[in-house]
């Protein structure tokens, strides 16, 4: 017992060295029995008929059973079984919405040709004007096919949802253990950071409503994809089943 308040007491100043002046305003540390209900909906299926896998050609079937909290970790599993994948994805819409801040998840990815995670956030009013005029913030992707590489990426209507406002960045090893992924969002621009390093930085030319969506709440999501457009094409089998490891999720202002 006191070893574990002399780690909470010891995780709290690291938190505030690393954030400076910054307020705690939210977290999930995972440290529940069960995934928290009053923060998080799950997305169900294969995104038919509106989405059909899920606009990207994913492969998956999202369920609310393929995950556990395991040591304080929320595990989200990708499995292949008689023929078909599996995997969850999780959203905070309608319950957990912020405009500007510091967001960040602390995780360990998982590996394989095939393989997508993600941690990333969409425009709480996407229901009103849709996909990408609601604008799109990707502070993770990974992407089994690329090692160590790290994507940090924005959508809008402006660049016609492509991604042309990204940013590829090497990091050796980063498969190995636990990493941080962060984005700072404010008025005039977002910076994406991993492991504390600024890897890209969006200012925009133009403060429209399609170059620059970000004056209102996004929410966040964290999903465990496979294949698709940027997953790829070719998914290698024998990998699975592969875990998506996410220690906390925070939010500072």
């Amino acid at each position: 017992m006191k070893t574990s308040i002399l780690l909470l007491i010891l995780s709290c100043f690291s938190l505030q060295a690393q954030n400076g002046e910054r307020k705690l305003m939210w977290s999930d540390e995972f440290d529940q029995p069960t995934l928290n209900s009053d923060n998080w909906n799950f997305e169900l299926g294969d995104g038919c008929p509106n989405l059909c896998g899920w606009g990207n050609n994913e492969r998956q079937i999202y369920t609310d059973t393929n995950h556990l909290i395991r040591d304080g970790n929320l595990v989200i599993q990708a499995r292949f079984q008689d023929g078909q994948y599996t995997s969850t994805r999780i959203t905070t819409k309608d319950k957990v919405e912020y405009t500007y801040g510091h967001f960040e998840v602390r995780a360990k990815l998982p590996i394989g040709q095939g393989i997508w995670p993600a941690f990333w956030m969409l425009g709480s009013n996407i229901s009103e004007v849709q996909w990408p005029l609601c604008g799109e913030i990707d502070v993770l992707e990974y992407v089994g096919r690329e090692p160590e590489e790290i994507f940090t990426s924005l959508h809008t209507k402006a660049s016609h949802g492509e991604t042309i406002n990204t940013r590829k960045t090497k990091f050796p090893a980063i498969e190995k253990g636990f990493h941080i992924y962060a984005a700072d969002w404010g008025k005039d621009q977002i910076e994406f950071f991993v492991d504390g390093k600024s890897v890209y930085t969006f200012v925009p030319n133009n403060k429209t409503q399609e170059e620059w969506p970000f004056d209102q709440p996004f929410y966040l999501l964290l999903n465990l994809a496979v294949g698709g457009n940027f997953g790829g094409p070719e998914v290698d089998d024998s990998i699975f089943p592969q875990e998506f490891i996410i220690d906390y999720v925070r939010i500072y202002q």
